[in-house]
């Protein structure tokens, strides 16, 4: 009696050392597959890891019971009794984990993407299955739990290469407006980093109080996007200040009415 308790308790320490050793090699290899080929996700290969390493673990478990004669088939019943009762105390939860499993495999957003998710913006750090990591553009980190990611609107701003850079300028109604749209095509065109295809819009959109409003629509790799709305907006400036274009200030007119 003893001596079969000795030999099935080396066999299950061997089964374990040998599951543990498996185990964390499979979760290795599948981690560094992303090196290997760049268009599989960092994401997905954590989540394929610790899947491979804890159903490895799993069978293991199982094996050692039965060197001991532990049915298993009763086991698994009573296991699913504990993970009902289990799953029923922790609904919240298990929303976040069925959510994050939901964005591993359909993957609305990766790591690197900057979005705007639950009414928070940044650029995505990581999604694990419980929650997302996102860091705003002043690096300040915010976890949002993955069930209020997957139920909200997913706004991606790098979902495509390329995005429309939209601004409007406001000249006075003295301005020469030929004169101002030439300005502004000449910009367009000295800019290498704005498209020519889809054609640029430069077209007057809006005469408001005080200004007659130019709107500019141009094409541009996404990763231009800020750079081009920040030094276009500074080339106009000295563009109409050059070409004597006034930019006006905002007035208001009161018109009153005798009695």
């Amino acid at each position: 009696m003893i001596e079969n308790i000795v030999i099935n308790a080396v066999y299950a320490l061997a089964i374990a050392v040998v599951a543990f050793i498996f185990a964390n090699w499979a979760k290795s290899a599948i981690m560094r597959l992303p090196k290997r080929n760049e268009n599989f996700d960092p994401t997905l290969a954590g989540f394929f890891g610790s899947l491979a390493k804890y159903a490895i673990l799993a069978f293991a478990a199982i094996a050692i019971l039965g060197r001991f004669g532990i049915e298993t088939t009763s086991l698994a019943a009573l296991f699913a009794a504990a993970g009902l009762a289990i799953g029923l105390a922790l609904q919240g939860t298990l929303g976040h984990l069925a959510a994050g499993v939901l964005l591993v495999f359909f993957r609305p957003i990766k790591v690197g993407d900057f979005v705007q998710i639950a009414g928070e913006s940044g650029t995505v750090k990581a999604v694990s299955l419980f929650n997302t990591e996102l860091a705003t553009p002043d690096n300040v980190q915010i976890i949002v739990p993955n069930g209020d990611v997957f139920s909200s609107a997913i706004v991606n701003y790098s979902a495509h290469p390329t995005r429309r850079v939209d601004m409007v300028f406001g000249v006075s109604y003295d301005s020469d407006l030929k004169k101002a749209e030439t300005i502004l095509n000449d910009l367009i065109k000295a800019d290498s980093r704005i498209h020519s295809d889809p054609e640029p819009f430069v077209k007057v959109t809006n005469l408001g109080d005080s200004s007659v409003d130019f709107t500019v629509r141009a094409w541009a790799d996404a990763a231009d996007y800020w750079d081009i709305k920040f030094e276009f907006t500074r080339a106009v400036k000295d563009a109409f200040d050059a070409g004597g274009i006034d930019i006006p200030f905002p007035t208001s007119i009161e018109i009153s009415k005798a009695a």
